[in-house]
């Protein structure tokens, strides 16, 4: 089953701005922890955001 258009756009733009200051946090356990943080707030805060697009 494909991922839904919003979820796809979200995490693509979450993960390719991740990506992008990646090397500058540190080396893999303050990645890695980053990474956990970010992946966390993008999965709470996409109900909401899909809320607002989609208005229910």
């Amino acid at each position: 089953m494909p991922m839904e258009p919003i979820s796809l756009a979200f995490y693509a733009t979450v993960c390719g701005v991740l990506s992008v200051v990646a090397p500058r946090l540190g080396g893999f356990i303050p990645r890695l922890l980053i990474g956990a943080i970010v992946g966390v707030i993008a999965a709470v805060f996409l109900p909401f955001l899909r809320g607002l697009v989609t208005g229910y």
